[in-house]
């Protein structure tokens, strides 16, 4: 049986825990971003762009293009690539800026 790297150094990990993508239940692991968390579950995009409402989610990984940016926990503009995912995050696809109407979300 082929041991993993977890196993050769005697890793302990915490549990998964459970977050949720626009009301999808996901799960998640100790020390994923939410960008890899998401991707993890297939999800490949939750942003659309100012102009054109084209898909985005990750490109560089490094929180460098702001191509990954979410919504997370109400806060817009989070570059998922970032933020460490937390048991319970409630991430929401992203539309445009990320500011609606009333001002509110504003960074």
């Amino acid at each position: 049986m082929a041991r993993t790297p977890a196993d050769l150094v005697g890793a302990q990990p915490d549990p998964p825990f459970e977050i949720t993508f626009d009301g999808r239940r996901l799960t998640a692991r100790p020390g994923q971003s939410v960008a890899a968390a998401l991707w993890a579950a297939g999800i490949l995009a939750w942003r659309t762009t100012r102009s054109g409402g084209r898909p985005r989610g990750a490109f560089c990984g490094i929180g460098q293009c702001y191509d990954c940016l979410a919504t997370i926990n109400e806060r817009p503009n989070r570059r998922a690539c970032l933020v460490p995912a937390r048991p319970g995050d409630t991430i929401t696809t992203q539309e445009g800026h990320g500011h609606d109407h009333r001002g509110i979300g504003t960074v």
